[in-house]
């Protein structure tokens, strides 16, 4: 009886995770190039053998886990949060500022105080010294960044414009390229705050130089579709009830049952 109360305590926990992924995709709704966060649900026992199958110790084998009792080996875990890389929808801002992405494995590289990072977020600006930086005042890096460490730099009262490879023109003159990185295995990426992913091997980046692949006067939205969401919402507040009323009626069994085991050894 007290694993059954575990089950459902641990099935429970894993729904209020999946609960504040959810409030997070709906609080970013309107973030620019903001990309899907879910969750992988399994069991304990699936997770349980995996792991002991892989550790060296004798008894961490396959033989050494058959004692794991049965009872509460079904506990719903979150196995994996995993961000959904497809692309959102482009909106039009008019903004020679604002660029857009064109392809899902593509990404604009700037500098910020923790490291290189990579945005899809083209929502730029030039700041006091001339430098095209990001909202946060990360400089947009070029494409010679890594041969002489110089930042985009725009002349004052130029007209701004960009080509759809990427390439950035004051006037009739090119004062730059965007180093438009791309990622042959996106999964790798690590999603940090502010729309930005770190890659831990830089090297194995390549740069994208010619194709359709950037967009100017136009921001990528989010890819989240809140109809999906509240579903999911909804749903997941469903099993969040159902287990609390399951833990109420279990606890109320386990309280009967101990009052008459008491009840019994009085008499």
């Amino acid at each position: 009886m007290q694993n059954g109360y575990y089950s459902v305590t641990g099935a429970m926990v894993t729904q209020f995770n999946r609960l504040d992924v959810i409030s997070n995709n709906l609080a970013n709704l309107n973030t620019t190039a903001f990309k899907r966060d879910d969750v992988v649900v399994g069991d304990f026992k699936r997770i349980f053998q995996e792991a002991k199958e892989e550790m060296p110790l004798a008894d961490n084998t396959k033989e050494g886990s058959k004692f794991l009792n049965a009872a509460i080996a079904r506990v719903p875990q979150v196995v994996e949060q995993y961000v959904q890389y497809a692309q959102g929808g482009v909106k039009n801002t008019g903004n020679p500022l604002d660029f857009a992405m064109k392809r899902e494995d593509t990404f604009f590289m700037v500098e910020t105080p923790n490291g290189i990072r990579l945005t899809q977020n083209g929502s730029f600006s030039i700041n006091d010294q001339g430098t095209l930086v990001t909202k946060e005042g990360y400089p947009v890096l070029p494409s010679t960044y890594f041969a002489n460490q110089q930042y985009i730099t725009v002349p004052q009262d130029a007209p701004l414009a960009v080509d759809k490879s990427g390439a950035i023109y004051a006037g009739a003159d090119e004062i730059g390229r965007f180093f438009i990185a791309q990622s042959d295995d996106i999964k790798r990426l690590t999603k940090e705050g502010d729309s930005l992913y770190r890659f831990d091997n830089l090297s194995e980046l390549s740069e994208m130089t010619n194709g359709d692949v950037v967009a100017q006067g136009f921001l990528e939205t989010s890819n989240i579709n809140p109809v999906s969401e509240m579903v999911g919402l909804i749903e997941t507040n469903r099993l969040v009830e159902i287990y609390q009323k399951v833990m109420h009626s279990h606890m109320n069994d386990l309280n009967s049952d101990a009052i008459n085991k008491l009840a019994s050894i009085k008499a």
